[in-house]
């Protein structure tokens, strides 16, 4: 079985998520991911089984339904996601504006699996009134029902029973953080743009994030921080404290899609940074660095 990644979604760590998995002790009891999206990280360590215990968390709810269906439902989901697949047929711009209206009625979960096979690079896009609006991709008809049922099914054998799920501002999950767990922190809103967007549901203070990430060190709760990165010339990243003591490495993620398709043969990296108590979890063990670049909730929180 290779690893399966039924949720397309852009900005997916499943490229990378074999050369982040390496600073994840063995030893750690859970691993909490708060802005989860299509959970590679987690999909990665459980299908190699370094980890056994899983917070996911994102604030997009219907993202959350749609895990919840892979983890408890899949038969029902398979089956109308192929349903779903083979009526667009011959009409597939019509059914997939049809589809993404009643999905932007009802936030089912079987809609949200086929707009994200279907739309333009897996992107989630929303307007000002919190209504999905990304259009269809017209070069590719989406994942095959019976590659997608392999997928979930996989995913399910996986994640079932070893997964607490949530729909919640991710400062109340970092709560449930303790030091025998890895938090990994993969922001989709932080390092792309100073500028509000309506690409995503919500966007993130900055300032509270970097209390946040100091709260973290203060309770010695290891974590990773997925940040910014650089294509070419062209960096992003923001400014992180030196207080914070966090070790920088960069990451080869491959050529970028963007500058391919713009003619341009250009590397993409990606950043890590790793609190303290990460570090010496590992032992002090030699990592390459760099200098540091200067609501539906399925589990109460108490």
């Amino acid at each position: 079985m290779t690893i399966p990644h039924p949720i397309p979604y852009q900005g997916s760590k499943r490229h990378l998520a074999k050369k982040i998995a390496p600073f994840i002790p063995a030893n750690t009891h859970r691993l909490i991911e708060p802005f989860v999206g299509s959970g590679a990280l987690s999909i990665y360590m459980a299908y190699h089984h370094i980890i056994h215990q899983f917070i996911l968390n994102d604030i997009n709810a219907p993202l959350i339904h749609l895990w919840d269906s892979i983890l408890s439902d899949p038969i029902r989901l398979i089956k109308t996601y192929t349903l779903l697949w083979h009526n667009q047929h011959g009409r597939e711009r019509r059914y997939y504006d049809l589809i993404r209206t009643r999905f932007n009625q009802t936030h089912a979960p079987y809609y949200l699996l086929y707009l994200l096979a279907r739309c333009v690079k897996a992107s989630v896009r929303y307007n000002a009134d919190g209504h999905f609006n990304q259009s269809l991709d017209n070069r590719r008809k989406g994942k095959h029902p019976e590659t997608m049922r392999r997928e979930i099914m996989a995913l399910h054998q996986l994640l079932h029973n070893k997964t607490r799920l949530y729909s919640q501002d991710y400062v109340r999950v970092l709560q449930l953080a303790t030091p025998d767990d890895v938090v990994y922190l993969d922001p989709p809103y932080v390092g792309l743009a100073q500028k509000r967007t309506s690409r995503y549901l919500q966007t993130i203070d900055e300032a509270r994030f970097l209390k946040q990430l100091e709260w973290l060190n203060d309770k010695h709760i290891p974590f990773i921080l997925s940040y910014d990165g650089r294509t070419g010339q062209n960096q992003f990243h923001h400014q992180l404290p030196e207080t914070l003591n966090l070790t920088y490495v960069e990451l080869e993620a491959g050529r970028s899609s963007q500058q391919t398709l713009l003619g341009r043969n250009e590397i993409t990296y990606e950043s890590l940074y790793l609190s303290p108590s990460l570090i010496k979890k590992l032992n002090n063990a030699i990592i390459p660095t760099q200098s540091p670049r200067q609501l539906s909730l399925f589990e109460e929180i108490a």
